[in-house]
């Protein structure tokens, strides 16, 4: 009898087996670009030129260092709603000055009260659904009398979060406006403790259950010491923590388009970097929103006065966002809002 239980239970098991792959594998087919030459075409509007002026400009000394609260991060501020204004993306009917203002009680003490910047494209077909692509503003000011430039943490993500802004609205003037709305989010007070997106995610001016996905960059523009002999790469974090769909939404984007390693060593549970917990995805995360980290990894000059604008990898910047602006179409394309489960 005990022979027959087991034996039933191996049949159960592997049955149970095969349907997981076959659910796998259809999943995997059903995730497909059918206008490939149309994404390619906005995909050529992302450059290192554009992307260079935009960084440089960020990261300059001008705003010094980009402290939350201070009036250098405040200027940088009005720097990004200025260029959303100039692309015609508009703003929340709710918050037409761009900003979501992040009151000083909802910041660490000494801070002064500071503000999240959010444009929108509306989407055609599903506009009450809702991809959020978002990098952080903020850095780290002037310490012992040096400017903390932050030109990889993180101009280089709200350098990626424009071109892709702009390739997105000359998709629109062409005629291809997404099915989904998608939210440019450049939320403060990160690197002080993830306070603007905590602030944001529980105040949403969209409401969070009609948020389909958050793809958050934070450092994209340089290369960290694992990688020096294979630049081509970026870390994945958090794909698939809360959608499997998403885990193959993001490999097809690759696969289709800009072919660099997808590195998945910081989203084991058990890095001991803790990475998935310390961008601003994870407010999101919290929500029950899928997410997806897009991150470099660390180096050298990270989180000290010599990140500068001149150390960028602007090529390699270049095809990282180009890979975020192809995922971003897919999810806000798709025919089905993407599921936020576990297969």
């Amino acid at each position: 009898m005990k022979v027959l239980v087991a034996s039933a239970l191996i049949l159960v098991g592997s049955c149970a087996t095969l349907r997981h792959s076959e659910k796998i594998e259809n999943l995997k087919n059903s995730i497909t670009y059918n206008d490939e030459a149309v994404v390619q075409n906005y995909l050529n509007t992302i450059t290192e030129e554009d992307l260079k002026v935009h960084l440089e400009e960020v990261s300059s000394d001008k705003y010094n260092g980009r402290m939350t609260g201070e009036e250098g991060h405040n200027q940088v501020c009005d720097y990004i709603r200025n260029y959303y204004k100039s692309q015609n993306i508009i703003a929340p009917e709710s918050h037409p000055d761009y900003y979501q203002k992040v009151p000083k009680e909802s910041l660490p003490e000494g801070l002064n009260a500071s503000q999240n910047i959010i444009a929108y494209i509306k989407g055609s077909e599903f506009p009450d659904e809702y991809i959020y692509i978002s990098a952080h503003s903020d850095h780290e000011g002037v310490i012992d009398g040096e400017i903390y430039n932050g030109a990889d943490d993180n101009g280089s993500g709200t350098a990626a979060v424009f071109e892709m802004a702009e390739a997105f609205q000359k998709a629109v003037k062409d005629g291809y406006r997404p099915k989904r709305s998608i939210v440019f989010l450049h939320v403060t007070a990160e690197e002080v403790g993830l306070h603007g997106s905590r602030y944001y995610t529980n105040n949403p001016i969209f409401p969070m259950e009609d948020t389909v996905v958050n793809l958050n960059i934070d450092m994209i523009g340089r290369v960290d010491g694992r990688h020096k002999d294979n630049e081509d790469y970026i870390y994945v974090i958090g794909a698939d923590r809360l959608s499997t769909e998403l885990h193959f939404v993001v490999q097809e984007a690759n696969s289709e388009f800009t072919n660099i390693n997808l590195d998945y060593k910081f989203n084991d549970d058990n890095d001991s970097n803790r990475y998935y917990y310390r961008s601003d995805h994870y407010n999101f995360a919290l929500k029950g929103v899928p997410v997806i980290f897009f991150f470099n990894g660390e180096h050298e000059d990270y989180t000290k006065p010599t990140d500068t604008a001149d150390k960028i990898n602007y090529s390699l910047l270049t095809k990282r966002a180009k890979l975020i602006f192809a995922t971003a179409w897919y999810l806000a394309n798709a025919p089905t809002r993407l599921k936020a489960e576990i297969i």
